[in-house]
């Protein structure tokens, strides 16, 4: 099979000159003309494109391109300049229509043009650096329409008065609005921006600024929002309508600024509907709106968050410092725990859950807390009134609830110790005297103080409850060995054995116990000495409670359950019908004020009087008489008497309390002295307090002078030294 040599062909330009009619260039621009002024008249319909473009591609072929474009030019802008004597011609509301109706024509006959005369656009235009064709066009009608010293002012004014109507409620030809501003954005940025842009801003801020002057002259807060939320909506919209979104922002910014940010601090500050109002009377939207536009300016959200933290703080040191409002316990607490709820809610509603506003929450809090030097005790107090028994319509989930917001409130508290005492006390009475709603409760507090503050803040408080299981232990042994001894009508005695260092320290008052209950104390603390060597027992007999069986007139019996004190009152009434203060005293050895506030429980409670004194009166003298009431009678067997006493500590016992707590702290603060220098080896007496702060904060705020005087005592026990030169270092001694 042959091949054939492949053949290269080459296209040569013509041998001979061709010839040029001298006047080709004059009649062939006279064609083409002719058709441009057609096309702008409307009669392109009997034109042939075609030809025309074979026409222009000669021109330029022939080297005759300067003069097309020259003669377009020219032509472009002889007919826009009869096209703006038209439009100036326009009266009124048929001005814009005229211009936007010239403005569609001149676009459709550009695109004729530009198809006619796309060779030159593409091969002369580029190497002669001139302006396309199409952007020609744009250029002349700016320059000779838009710009034209008898359109443009109009043109602006037009514009910013239909903007204007449209502000103040008249309906406008959006459409045409539209049209027209897009017309000035195919113009250029600069068009825009300069002929309606700028001005626009100008005027709408003007105008916006008047508007909010009238507006927070004559509404209220909560209406001047709703007005200025309408504001920017409308704005908005206005700009999308208009095909004008580059403006949006621009607007958005001017009615912020014009309408909240100008107004920010009178609007928080309004007399009896600002921000303060707000917040009490729990309006959540009118707090929502606030929040959505006071967000959109700068310091917008610290302005709302500054007046709310300086609200909350002085109704907060109110709450905590008002004698009045101090005197229950429980009530106290409840309105800390209201107030976080209500600002909770306020925040999650209307702030969106906002970290700054969260943590100003948490900072009030934490200030006017701590004001109040009893609401460790008083915190405390609340959780005793919660899981004790008897609580009526509340559920273990209700409790828990409660405890979770009480953890809360135990977190503001700078001084967790002392927390901690109050809690051990009354977690103590709690257990002793079997009042505990329940196990799971109270476990599930020490849980979360646990996880709050580690293993040591709560490890007595879990020694507490080990003992009370091992005191079941104990007298399940006990009775067993006494099986033998024990006879039908003695009393029965249930012990719990407490370790010293687990439960609260309690001052050793003994009292003189009743010989039937003393025989059963002595064989139990023989018992219990022979089964455990190396300890000793002391009898807390303030904390004990007794179950009597007790019969009076017509031989009506009833159960009375009293605590031990009361018992040794009342078996003394086994042997004498009457007796006085003094005797009471003698024989039971009581310290005084318990005694007082036994016998005022037994004879001067209403329904509880079993015993009855003369004279009455709610108070104990020392010269008064007790008898025993043989008419006394209750509907139930079983009959209650608890002991008179007051909720809060008395001013000696809070004053040993703070004694007891302030000896706890001084080996912590030593503690932590030691570890830092160990670590440092040497520091200054500024940074050492810097860092016991630091270290301690969780369980208290240690006072500088305490810590400067533990530091003089490692001194003086040789754990740190002074700097020879510099006495304000320290030195740790290995």
């Amino acid at each position: 099979m042959s091949t054939q040599k492949k053949r290269n062909f080459k296209i040569e330009a013509f041998k001979h000159r061709v010839e040029l009619d001298p006047k080709y260039a004059e009649k062939t621009w006279k064609i083409l003309e002719h058709a441009i002024q057609e096309i702008y008249n409307h009669n392109a319909s009997g034109l042939s494109f075609e030809e025309l473009y074979r026409n222009a591609y000669n021109m330029v072929l022939h080297k005759y391109g300067e003069k097309l474009y020259s003669g377009l030019v020219t032509t472009m802008t002889s007919h826009l300049k009869n096209i703006s004597r038209e439009v100036e011609l326009a009266q009124g509301g048929f001005f814009l229509e005229e211009l936007n109706r010239k403005w569609e024509d001149h676009r459709k006959a550009l695109q004729m043009i530009r198809d006619i005369l796309m060779y030159m656009d593409r091969t002369f235009v580029p190497s002669a650096q001139k302006t396309p064709v199409n952007d020609l066009g744009l250029n002349l009608w700016r320059d000779n329409i838009v710009r034209s010293p008898k359109i443009q002012a109009r043109l602006k004014n037009t514009l910013l008065e239909l903007v204007e109507r449209e502000r103040t409620g008249e309906v406008i030809n959006r459409g045409l609005m539209r049209n027209v501003i897009q017309m000035l954005k195919e113009l250029g940025p600069n068009v825009y921006q300069e002929d309606f842009e700028k001005p626009f801003l100008d005027v709408s801020a003007d105008f916006y600024r008047v508007e909010s002057q009238k507006f927070i002259e004559c509404c209220d807060c909560g209406e001047y929002m709703k007005k200025a939320e309408r504001r920017l909506n409308e704005e908005t919209e206005r700009v999308s309508h208009y095909s004008a979104e580059a403006s949006g922002g621009k607007i958005e910014n001017v009615v912020e600024r014009e309408m909240i940010a100008n107004h920010m601090q009178r609007l928080v500050q309004m007399e009896n509907s600002g921000l303060v109002n707000m917040l009490v009377d729990d309006k959540y939207y009118d707090l929502s709106r606030m929040y959505s536009l006071f967000n959109r300016v700068p310091g917008g959200l610290s302005a709302i968050k500054d007046v709310m933290t300086s609200h909350l703080r002085e109704t907060g040191k109110q709450l905590v410092t008002d004698p009045e409002k101090s005197k229950d316990p429980v009530e106290f607490v409840q309105r800390l725990l209201d107030q976080k709820d209500k600002y909770d809610k306020i925040i999650s509603l209307a702030f969106s859950n906002d970290k700054t506003f969260q943590n100003a929450l948490n900072g009030s809090f934490e200030y006017f807390i701590n004001l109040n030097p009893r609401s460790p005790e008083f915190i405390s107090l609340f959780v005793d009134d919660k899981l004790r028994k008897g609580l009526k319509e509340v559920s273990e989930e209700d409790v828990e609830v409660v405890l979770d917001k009480v953890m809360m409130l135990f977190r503001y508290l700078q001084e967790k110790d002392v927390f901690e005492k109050y809690y051990k006390q009354h977690l103590a009475k709690r257990l002793l005297s079997g009042k505990s709603a329940s196990d799971e409760a109270e476990r599930s507090l020490i849980v979360k103080l646990k996880t709050e503050c580690g293993y040591q803040f709560t490890s007595k408080l879990e020694g507490m409850f080990t003992d009370m299981r091992t005191s079941q232990d104990t007298m399940q042994g006990f009775y067993a060995s006494q099986s033998s001894e024990m006879s039908e009508g003695q009393p029965s005695l249930v012990v719990q054995v407490l370790t010293t260092g687990s439960w609260p320290t309690q001052a050793s008052t003994t009292c003189n116990l009743p010989p039937e209950i003393h025989g059963v104390c002595e064989r139990f603390k023989a018992y219990y000495l022979g089964t455990h060597s190396g300890r000793r027992l002391s009898w807390q007999t303030s904390m004990g409670s007794a179950d009597l069986k007790a019969v009076f007139g017509k031989g009506q019996k009833h159960e009375l359950n009293v605590s031990t004190y009361q018992m040794c009152i009342l078996m003394l009434f086994n042997l004498s019908d009457q007796m006085s203060y003094k005797e009471i005293e003698q024989a039971t050895a009581i310290p005084a004020p318990d005694l007082k506030r036994c016998l005022q429980s037994l004879a001067c409670v209403k329904g509880k009087n079993v015993l009855r004194k003369e004279p009455m009166s709610k108070d104990i003298m020392e010269d008064d008489d007790f008898f025993f009431n043989d008419r006394f009678t209750s509907k139930f067997f079983k009959v209650k008497i608890g002991t008179v006493a007051a909720q809060k500590e008395s001013e000696p016992e809070k004053q040993e309390t703070r004694q007891r707590v302030e000896e706890d702290r001084k080996p912590q603060i030593e503690a932590a002295i030691v570890r830092i220098m160990k670590s440092r080896r040497v520091l200054d007496h500024n940074n050492i307090v810097t860092e016991v702060t630091k270290q301690l904060q969780s369980r208290f705020l240690p006072n500088p002078v305490v810590i400067k005087k533990r530091i003089e005592s490692l001194i003086e026990r040789e754990f740190l030294e002074r700097d020879k030169v510099d006495r304000k270092m320290y030195r740790y001694l290995a």
